[in-house]
């Protein structure tokens, strides 16, 4: 076989790792790569605006398939503006190649045009980088960075190619397997753990299983499903988890953690028994780690060592893959368990129950004054839970309130930003999640502050033909800063408040996406069916209650079962009256 350039041996590459799309904004040094790109149909080309934007859709993408999502991007300005999605992503340990354009390598460290140290700058955001320094590693190195960041506990890779390897030339050889001496992810959890695991499960009284983001990434569902159901536990489950336990199934307590729901964080408070699976106790959700879960034994399996006793002491660890351990676990169960296990529990799951009753989730919308962001997200569900959509939300109250009331049914469902908070995530997200599913229902719940770090992609959304419906959280505040001065900072709305927004319809229309405005509840369900009739991206404002704080919450520092459940009577009168300094009715009404 001929020899052929860098850039073919990368393109041919990403056909042999089943690529079919790929996230990508031009420069200088990438061209040749960009040539070629442009000379096949196999793996489809989406230009976006911007490169973080580029970042997040590989993310989305990754999110609602389980593959990696690729992006690439050029050297300098290219790189830096992708840091933030390669930390988001190395945050949530989600399996991404971002591929960075480089000056050649002759003039590596001489501050050439649009030259950056991205090895550098990508480190403490990366799983593992790589810098190519002869054409003849191109493919062994490609083969590499894909195993590395689908395998063990996934995470980003960069791969920094210089302008000079693109346009050298090597024999194309493409390893059918990868062997890298020092990384040997463990799969199969130790017996004997799991068996003492299973021994503590059979003894606990007030069990709760805890679920975390890595249930999603090594598709264990099926088997927390089965273990759940098995023995009758009581299911918490974190931000990023969301999906991978059904929302609406009666051992689902929902969401945990500070914005969690009441009976979610009291059961772990008093549980005696806690089996973490695929999380790793994030202050989010441990509050105040020396009160966190005080009566509890703690079973841990984690595929990451270095995450097992990191925040939290652990009585039983195992590590491995959540998939693998479960199955060995629930094998060991199937042979113990007898009986009704609900029943063996029933003090517990009376207790639950009380609380689910005392505390639940809850809103009152007047169909006379300014729609609720509950009320709006709430609809959305309802008309559209059966088809199964695919929800991303970008960063802040709106965030949470989706978490609440979208009671998502399948994994790989759910697209957010939990470790970093990266406001700007969602649209994009929802856009690469959209490019892996034609023919899927896309939502995205954003809030005025956030969607405008990204508005950009909205030409991305049109050129591309990727219909997302993004509902738009309008109250004129950074809701979450706002929220936050009004319990701990005595109202004062330093830099939250957004006085001037874009007409969000006019810039849709703009960009030539489609912009409609829900403006009272009654206008919500027509609304909403409106927009998913129409077979194009839309963006839909909804201008909402600007005072609406989002319960219960968990002061920061605070204890799992010392939460906020209401507006404290103080709040109450300040914000009846006060408003930017103002005095100005809770009812008021805003206008684009």
């Amino acid at each position: 076989m001929a020899q052929i350039t860098g850039a073919e041996i990368f393109v041919e590459a990403l056909k042999r790792e089943g690529v079919k799309t790929i996230f990508a904004l031009p420069g200088g040094v990438v061209l040749k790569i960009f040539d070629v790109l442009h000379q096949q149909k196999d793996v489809e080309v989406i230009l976006t605006r911007h490169e973080q934007a580029a970042g997040h859709m590989a993310e989305g993408y990754a999110k609602a398939t389980g593959k990696p999502g690729v992006c690439l991007i050029t050297s300098g300005p290219g790189m830096t503006n992708v840091i933030t999605a390669l930390a988001d992503a190395y945050m949530d340990s989600v399996p991404m190649v971002c591929f960075s354009g480089q000056v050649p390598t002759a003039l590596i460290g001489n501050d050439a045009f649009q030259e950056a140290d991205n090895i550098g700058l990508s480190r403490p955001c990366t799983k593992y980088n790589f810098l190519v320094k002869d054409v003849n590693d191109l493919a062994q190195t490609i083969k590499e960075a894909f195993y590395i960041a689908s395998t063990g506990r996934p995470g980003p890779v960069l791969v920094d190619i210089p302008k000079d390897i693109s346009m050298d030339k090597a024999d194309f050889k493409y390893p059918d397997s990868v062997s890298i001496r020092g990384y040997n992810p463990t799969y199969e959890g130790s017996k004997w753990k799991i068996k003492q695991a299973a021994d503590a499960i059979m003894k606990s009284r007030r069990p709760i299983l805890y679920i975390g983001g890595g249930v999603q990434l090594s598709g264990a569902s099926k088997e927390v499903r089965e273990l759940a159901e098995m023995t009758q536990i009581p299911v918490d489950a974190t931000l990023m988890a969301l999906g991978a336990f059904p929302g609406n199934h009666p051992l689902s307590l929902g969401m945990l953690g500070m914005h969690g729901t009441y009976v979610a964080n009291m059961a772990m408070h008093y549980s005696d028994l806690v089996i973490a699976v695929g999380a790793r106790f994030d202050d989010r959700v441990t509050g105040k780690v020396s009160e966190f879960c005080p009566n509890a034994k703690i079973i841990h399996i984690d595929i990451d060592p270095t995450s097992i006793r990191k925040n939290i002491h652990v009585d039983i660890p195992i590590v491995g893959d959540c998939k693998c351990v479960l199955q060995e676990l629930n094998n060991v169960l199937r042979a113990t368990v007898n009986g009704d296990q609900k029943e063996l529990r029933k003090p517990w799951w009376d207790q639950l129950n009380e609380w689910k009753t005392a505390h639940p989730l809850k809103y009152e919308q007047d169909p006379n004054q300014l729609i609720k962001p509950q009320y709006l997200i709430d609809r959305v569900y309802q008309l559209t839970k059966d088809r199964d959509p695919v929800v991303s939300t970008d960063v802040g109250q709106h965030q949470m309130w989706a978490a609440q009331y979208f009671h998502l049914a399948n994994p790989n469902t759910w697209l957010t930003s939990g470790g970093l908070g990266t406001m700007g995530f969602g649209f994009p997200a929802a856009l690469g999640a959209q490019a892996a599913y034609r023919d899927r229902l896309v939502l995205c719940i954003a809030g005025d502050g956030s969607i405008q770090m990204n508005t950009q992609e909205l030409a991305t959304a049109v050129v591309s033909k990727l219909p997302v419906k993004v509902f738009v959280i309008n109250n004129r505040f950074h809701g979450m800063v706002r929220q936050w001065q009004d319990l701990f900072y005595e109202g004062r709305y330093a830099s939250s408040y957004l006085d001037q927004t874009p007409d969000f319809v006019k810039l849709a229309e703009a960009y030539g996406a489609a912009g409609l405005r829900i403006s009272t509840p009654g206008e919500v369900d027509d609304g909403i069916k409106e927009a998913l009739a129409i077979d194009k991206p839309v963006f839909i404002d909804v201008p909402t209650y600007q005072f609406e704080n989002c319960y219960p919450m968990i002061p920061a520092g605070g204890c799992n079962h010392e939460m906020i459940l209401e507006d404290p009577p103080e709040l109450q009168k300040r914000i009846t009256t006060g408003a930017k300094g103002k005095k100005e009715s809770k009812d008021t009404i805003l206008t684009a």
